[in-house]
């Protein structure tokens, strides 16, 4: 990947600003990390985080519903948001001669969204409406990344549902959505990213100039969100009325990403190994060698790798025929972790996972939206944008001992498995 020249600067309301600028692209990105997401949302109020993306897009006290759109489109831009375990991003992508439209439109919200009783009641039956689309009336909706943490983990944070409950969003108040954003969406709790065809110190007095003037509020305090590692197996089975065949998600807790760089990306190139690409560990055996599966599939992270902060998931997800015993499959991916564990993988399978690893890599950052919103969303979880440069070569000096080491890690701690079953009675 491309170096990457990076500013960073704090404006006294204690916002947070990463400039990158990229002469060889004619367009400019703006994104708005905001430090809370799926983790951070109050018991009692599951799916909030996402519930308050959806408001921000709603209008502001100087543009009404839709005009954020319009000048967007207008200009030939794009733009959306989403909602992480740790994190929430805005983001759009115009032509580099409406740069200051995009700062303007992402801190005239950041500054004053409008919230209002219609505004609300709307956005719950709009978040409503997608969690039908996308979980209740999908085949293997919201597997693994809503049901397997609650076999995982114990605490609300890591635990609960960050699509939401109906019942509780129908709940939320304006004086929660008030409270949400005066806690979490103040300026200091966010950083702005701006990446493409710019001048640095115009940039600068641009960012100055529009979000400058937000009033500086209280910070809050993130707090930890660990809790010890089962010390056994734990199990639970689910139905799905939706499913075809039988499922499961086996999941292992990751080494901390901020503390534990090295031994993390030894786990994400263990996913690799095991379930990347039809020479595969898990593909060789399950689909193509003993026919126990029809698929699989292994990921360090819930979401995606470094994308959030410690405790994070790694998943092992498999499809399998009725007759299929769910011990078969898990027996059989506790066979070729121990032979990994024992072996590791070959310098060859390891350098081929690599390869992968870095084509991908290099093909989605070859967008300048995504190279903005991969700097962005690691500055604010690790403090190093970096990263996002750095690690093809740091995924490259991964070892096969290292692969071994993260086999080993999984085969010697708890883990969750969760079982889906196409139709019966939920245990």
């Amino acid at each position: 990947m491309p170096t990457v020249e990076l500013h960073r600067a704090t404006l006294p309301n204690g916002l947070r600003v990463l400039i990158a600028p990229d002469p060889a692209t004619p367009v400019v990105a703006v994104a708005v990390h905001v430090d809370v997401g799926f983790r951070s949302e109050p018991e009692g109020r599951t799916g909030f985080a996402h519930l308050f993306e959806h408001l921000m897009f709603q209008g502001s006290e100087s543009l009404e519903k839709l005009a954020h759109f319009r000048h967007v489109q207008g200009s030939g831009g794009i733009f959306n948001g989403s909602t992480h375990q740790d994190y929430t991003d805005y983001f759009e992508v115009l032509p580099a001669a409406a740069l200051e439209r995009a700062l303007f439109l992402e801190a005239d919200r950041l500054r004053a969204p409008k919230l209002t009783e219609e505004n609300l009641r709307n956005q719950v039956d709009v978040v409503k409406e997608e969690i039908r689309l996308n979980v209740l009336n999908r085949p293997y909706g919201g597997f693994p990344w809503i049901t397997l943490p609650p076999v995982l983990y114990d605490t609300f944070p890591n635990a609960h549902n960050g699509y939401g409950d109906f019942s509780e969003l129908e709940q939320a108040t304006l004086d929660d959505a008030a409270a949400f954003f005066d806690t979490y969406y103040a300026p200091g709790n966010a950083q702005v990213t701006v990446a493409g065809y710019l001048d640095v110190d115009e940039t600068m007095k641009l960012v100055e100039k529009h979000f400058g003037d937000i009033p500086a509020r209280p910070t809050p305090v993130r707090p930890s969100f660990h809790e010890p590692i089962p010390g056994a197996e734990r199990r639970r089975s689910i139905t799905d009325a939706h499913a075809p065949l039988p499922a499961l998600a086996i999941g292992y807790r990751l080494p901390d990403p901020g503390t534990e760089l090295d031994s993390y990306l030894g786990h994400a190139l263990l996913a690799s190994v095991l379930g990347d690409g039809e020479a595969a560990r898990l593909q060789r055996r399950l689909v193509h060698g003993d026919g126990l599966v029809t698929d699989v599939s292994a990921g360090a992270g819930l979401m995606g790798s470094l994308d959030a902060r410690n405790p994070d998931t790694f998943t092992i997800t498999a499809v399998h025929p009725v007759g299929v015993e769910p011990d078969q499959v898990v027996a059989a991916v506790d066979e070729e972790l121990d032979k990994l564990a024992a072996a590791g993988p070959s310098a060859e399978e390891l350098a081929r996972q690599v390869a992968r690893w870095s084509a991908a890599l290099y093909q989605e950052t070859d967008r300048e939206v995504y190279r903005m919103l991969g700097l962005g969303a690691r500055e604010l979880l690790f403090g190093r944008a970096e990263l996002a440069v750095e690690l093809p070569q740091r995924l490259a000096a991964v070892t096969p001992d290292q692969v071994a080491a993260a086999a080993a890690n999984l085969r010697s701690a708890g883990r969750g498995v969760l079982l889906v079953e196409p139709k019966g009675e939920q245990s």
